[in-house]
């Protein structure tokens, strides 16, 4: 194309930029919308404010654009220009679809960022990838163990190691198990020896089992840490947090056993230590989220929703201590009544707004069973108001995890495309299209011109009209 025609395309638009009060006609798949072009020039940069870009959706017999788009999505895309940047989604159009909607028409990175920040979810960050090929191709192994046959052949060892960890840490505390460890610790404690021979509980068969599981656990954080692409990022991650704290009980009460035989450590402070240690060894079963979809997106749906269960969580508070009052007064005049004080009705409150009712107090006076009665109504309808805000997060992370499970691209850290692109680009395989698919345009055929012929027609129009 000749510099006098890209010359006229400028002075044009700039042309049709001053004349913004002409109406042009949208069709979105057969609802037309009219409006000013004064009302998009708002965001050039959008798909609907470059003329360039909306003109490849021009219908030169119909003399309108046409889009064959979601219909309901449009009516907040349109008001987007109309209100100067505000976003606002339908309450009928679900949030996957109209993300779909307002990346099409190409809105603002901005506008986009505090569109997600109002409906409580989140942005997905990038996946970076280890600068050398050996470290990517095991932190690919250890990290996502749908890159490959042998993640996947190791993240099965991990689950089965996880939950055979889980069930030892279970059947120690059935009572055989459990008075078998306990008689041979007080033996070991006091020296107790059998044939000549000091009683070792090192040789327990739930401490082998227990051993070879934080080999592996230790084994698995130590290669993952050494091949991650941040070291500081690694310590930031939630679910490398549980792997420590999965790790760490086994090699504190290692400790103590071993200041025990030597009896620098007394047997009753060592053995409340273990108890509240052997408690936190139940954080392992949180290991499985990093192999299991469903915890993951659960995790995502619970991350989602604070504000809602922080609300829940407020508006509990407020009526625990409203019905424990009532029902301490209202029960003053029993002598055999349950509720003692305020404070000692705050479990009452608690399982009878969330429904449980375990029977252990309950009122007889008529004033009480009253109160009782308004303290399960108000419970169930403060549970049941942030509840579907909870389930609409729960089925958009799910659709959103199922809808990328095909489409997962591991980007390299030096050149920010996808894993399998780094060598294609080199060889020129991975050609970038001219134009969207939406219009099909044989690639030999000059884009520029296109644009020139179809705006020279467009702008003949609105100076007739």
């Amino acid at each position: 194309m000749s510099g006098g025609h890209v010359v006229w395309i400028s002075c044009s638009v700039e042309r049709a930029e001053q004349e913004g009060s002409e109406r042009i006609v949208i069709n979105i798949s057969g609802l037309r919308f009219e409006t000013q072009i004064k009302t998009l020039a708002r965001f050039p940069n959008t798909l609907l404010g470059d003329p360039l870009k909306r003109m490849r959706f021009f219908d030169r017999r119909r003399n309108e654009f046409f889009f064959d788009r979601n219909r309901p999505c449009f009516d907040a895309i349109l008001y987007y220009y109309q209100s100067g940047g505000r976003l606002r989604r339908p309450t009928n159009v679900p949030v996957e679809i109209f993300m779909e909607e307002i990346k099409f028409y190409e809105i603002d990175e901005s506008v986009v960022e505090r569109f997600i920040e109002d409906e409580g979810l989140f942005k997905e960050n990038e996946r970076p990838m280890p600068t050398t090929d050996f470290q990517r191709q095991v932190w690919l192994l250890f990290e996502y163990p749908d890159s490959s046959g042998p993640a996947k052949a190791i993240a099965l060892i991990s689950v089965i190691i996880i939950v055979m960890s889980v069930i030892v840490f279970c059947l120690e505390t059935l009572p055989e198990f459990k008075e078998d460890i306990d008689v041979l610790r007080q033996n070991y404690a006091t020296n107790v020896t059998v044939n000549g021979e000091k009683l070792n509980p090192f040789t327990d068969p739930f401490f082998f089992v227990e051993t070879l599981c934080i080999t592996w656990f230790c084994f698995e954080l130590l290669v993952r840490f050494l091949s991650c692409p941040s070291k500081s990022a690694f310590f930031k991650n939630i679910m490398n947090i549980i792997d420590i704290v999965a790790i760490v009980p086994y090699f504190v009460s290692l400790f103590l056993d071993l200041a025990e035989y030597q009896g620098k450590a007394q047997q009753a402070t060592s053995l409340a230590i273990l108890r509240v240690i052997r408690l936190v060894r139940v954080f392992r079963i949180f290991k499985l989220s990093r192999h299991s979809k469903g915890l993951q997106i659960l995790g995502h749906t619970l991350n989602a929703s604070m504000r809602e269960l922080a609300l829940l969580i407020f508006f509990l508070i407020i009526g625990i201590i409203f019905f424990s009052s009532a029902i301490f007064f209202a029960e003053a005049d029993d002598p055999d009544s349950g509720y003692t004080s305020i404070p000692a009705s705050f479990w009452w409150a608690v399982v009878t707004m969330t429904t449980v009712g375990y029977g252990d107090i309950s009122p007889v006076t008529v004033g009480g069973k009253i109160v009782g009665s308004l303290c399960a109504v108000a419970g169930v309808l403060t549970i049941a108001l942030p509840v579907p805000v909870i389930v609409s997060n729960f089925s958009y992370f799910y659709h959103k995890e199922n809808h990328q499970d095909d489409h997962t691209q591991y980007r390299h850290v030096t050149c920010a495309q996808p894993e399998t692109s780094c060598e294609d680009n080199s060889k020129g395989k991975n050609k970038p299209a001219l134009v969207n698919s939406d219009h099909p345009i044989d690639d030999d055929f000059n884009l520029l011109s296109y644009y020139s012929f179809n705006y020279e027609e467009y702008s003949s129009k609105l100076t007739d009209v």
